[in-house]
């Protein structure tokens, strides 16, 4: 499927059938980062602690003056009902062609496809753009239902990175280039 890309607000929209990603602000991400909702309907309550480690990169590039727009945290939206079930994003723009992604969801979303979903139309995004040829992913050795999501969105598993397991996906491997 091809996600269907628009802006609201300024903001990246993703959409990708069942599910929407959905970029969030500097503002939002403040909030995010002191596990606040930042006006959303979580799932669960509120955004998980992936989701508020990603918001607080965001503030620190944002206090750095380095903050690029779209290149920093989505939720990740159920399209049916706009229910919150994680966060996904960059840890930074792209270097040397490359970009780094991560994701995390609620505790009652996982298990569905909802993380693999957000990850291909994350990455498909990511690699339509001339600035990206690889999307990289990296997990902690024992986390196994990351390294599934990964294996489902076509990501190859790569030299590791320190202690963490490294992924790629490359626009030869997704067929877009």
């Amino acid at each position: 499927m091809t996600p269907r890309i628009s802006r609201e607000n300024g903001l990246l929209v993703i959409e990708a059938g069942r599910l929407t990603l959905r970029e969030q602000s500097p503002a939002a991400a403040a909030v995010l980062a002191e596990a606040g909702s930042a006006g959303l309907d979580w799932l669960d309550g509120g955004p998980g602690s992936g989701t508020q480690i990603a918001a607080k990169m965001v503030t620190m590039t944002v206090e750095a003056g380095a903050f690029l727009p779209g290149w920093g945290l989505f939720v990740m939206q159920r399209s049916a009902d706009d229910a919150v079930l994680g966060g996904i994003g960059y840890h930074g723009p792209p270097a040397d062609g490359s970009v780094e992604i991560g994701y995390d969801l609620t505790e009652s979303a996982r298990g569905s496809g909802w993380a693999t979903d957000a990850v291909l139309a994350l990455s498909h995004w990511s690699l339509s753009l001339p600035a990206v040829n690889t999307v990289l992913a990296t997990t902690d050795p024992g986390n196994q239902p990351s390294q599934r999501v990964l294996t489902r969105a076509g990501f190859s598993r790569v030299a590791d990175r320190d202690a963490l397991w490294a992924y790629e996906l490359t626009a030869e491997a997704a067929g877009q280039r």
